[in-house]
């Protein structure tokens, strides 16, 4: 039974639009072929396609493995590197002082 197609919002299309973009710029910086990189990155020209358009399809160690290609994979460090909002999260959460009687 086929799996149910999770909904993905605008924002988050957007952001993988985006990724996409940096990915093909990078390739066409660095002079290689979407063929040629495609080979690098053990993937088909189609899948190098759709990560370069954003697909949600697409899975992340693709993705990483396109940026290996490019010499980019220390990137993939980059990502949820500076959780601000869950260290604002876990202040919160310090021990209260007992309240005097």
């Amino acid at each position: 039974m086929p799996s149910k197609k999770q909904p993905i919002f605008p924002s988050e299309k957007k952001l993988l639009a985006d990724f996409g973009e940096r990915l093909r710029l990078a390739r066409l910086r660095r002079e290689i072929s979407a063929e040629t990189l495609a080979e690098r990155a053990s993937i088909s020209r189609m899948t190098l396609y759709r990560a370069e358009k954003g697909s949600p399809a697409v899975a992340l160690g693709t993705y990483l493995r396109i940026l290996a290609a490019l010499h980019l994979q220390d990137d993939i460090n980059l990502l949820a590197q500076d959780d601000r909002l869950g260290r604002k999260l876990q202040d919160l959460e310090l021990p209260k002082r007992r309240e005097a009687k």
